[in-house]
């Protein structure tokens, strides 16, 4: 079992050589796009792919990590643990594999959820040229959530949510907080007022690797919500999209939805999925979420919160903010070894059911 936790790495340097080694060993393609942010200590960074499989197939599996920077913790270890078992070989006849690894490297060198301006890729692809979707919970909450002082503030910030949650509901409290917004750039959860470079580079992925598909599997792996361990299999289509079906026919009552009431997450608007489908017209795409679940849902969010207060307000290097930065790593990749087992025994499970689902469509 000691090999299963040699893929996981302790930072973004690590994890990037870790991925590239293992798709050389894997006799992977690989591609890698320039990100012109740096990390800590001016580190260059950069998304890269590994392309396994017939070139122009009709049939492509994608797989994509660090969607949110600090879950690629997690994602970077199950992809690289895929190429060096020898399971990214195992596809299906027909089928080929691609792998997207730290679609969003600033917020893993960071150790952050967000990109480098601030922005949560996973509502950041919305349509930029049209009135963004208005979240009147997060208005009215703002300083709450975001309080100036911390943790000085958060006893009386936490009361205000806590009202809110009463009044309204817990799901409604959620959504005011993780569902997306768009008016305050230095808040948390904030969708972006245009596509960010991680936006621009998924797509631009997509476009050069998915020309030839027409049956795409997507999906996109993340930590932070429901039990400990738990990879929650989420439908990423509305009901009534064919690709909703069509995960129902894959995994069955394990598949949940957002809006059936199943899933651990809030609604959202400007995901991933959107891109796979805008880039990849010609493509049937069935696309879901792979959600680990780390910690409660409050020791969660408030590890956000404080690190979006550290970033906007406090300073990195202090004790408080090394604090801060262990609190949030810790709240998105738990450092057990029982949590890295359990992740990675569903993954292999979830991959190897959607590639043959994807193989016989």
């Amino acid at each position: 079992m000691g090999e299963i936790f040699d893929f996981f790495s302790g930072n973004y340097t690590q994890a990037r050589k870790a991925f590239r080694e293992a798709a050389e060993g894997a006799g992977a393609a690989i591609e890698s796009y320039h990100n012109p942010a740096t990390g800590p200590g001016g580190i260059p960074l950069s998304t890269e792919t590994a392309r396994l499989g017939p070139v122009g197939a009709e049939r492509l599996m994608i797989v994509l990590s660090g969607t949110h920077g600090v879950e690629c913790f997690c994602g970077s270890g199950l992809q690289v643990g895929w190429l060096k078992s020898g399971l990214a070989s195992e596809m299906p006849r027909g089928v080929a594999l691609l792998l997207i690894h730290a679609i969003n490297p600033s917020g893993f060198a960071w150790v952050r959820r967000v990109t480098e301006d601030n922005v949560d890729l996973n509502r950041n692809f919305i349509d930029h040229d049209r009135p963004p979707p208005v979240n009147a919970g997060y208005r009215e909450l703002r300083e709450a959530i975001c309080p100036r002082d911390w943790p000085a503030g958060q006893a009386a910030a936490d009361a205000v949510l806590e009202a809110y949650g009463r009044d309204h509901g817990a799901a409604a409290l959620q959504a005011a907080i993780t569902a997306g917004q768009y008016e305050d750039p230095e808040g948390v959860f904030y969708g972006g007022r245009a596509p960010t470079w991680s936006n621009r580079t998924l797509r631009r992925i997509l476009q050069r690797e998915g020309a030839g598909a027409r049956h795409v599997g997507f999906i996109d792996l993340h930590t932070g919500l429901g039990p400990y361990a738990v990879g929650e299999v989420m439908n990423n289509h509305h009901p009534g999209d064919p690709g909703f079906q069509r995960v129902k026919d894959w995994f069955g009552a394990e598949a949940t939805s957002v809006e059936e009431g199943s899933s651990s997450s809030a609604p959202l608007t400007g995901d991933t999925n959107l891109a796979v489908e805008q880039e990849l017209p010609a493509a049937a795409v069935t696309g879901i979420t792979l959600e680990y679940g780390t910690e409660p849902m409050k020791a969660m969010l408030d590890s956000i919160r404080a690190d979006n207060w550290l970033h906007i307000h406090g300073r990195l290097d202090t004790p408080e903010g090394r604090s801060i930065k262990a609190r949030i790593r810790q709240a998105f990749y738990p450092d057990r070894n029982d949590w890295r087992r359990m992740v990675w025994e569903r993954a292999v499970e979830v991959m190897r059911r959607m590639a043959q689902a994807l193989a016989e469509s």
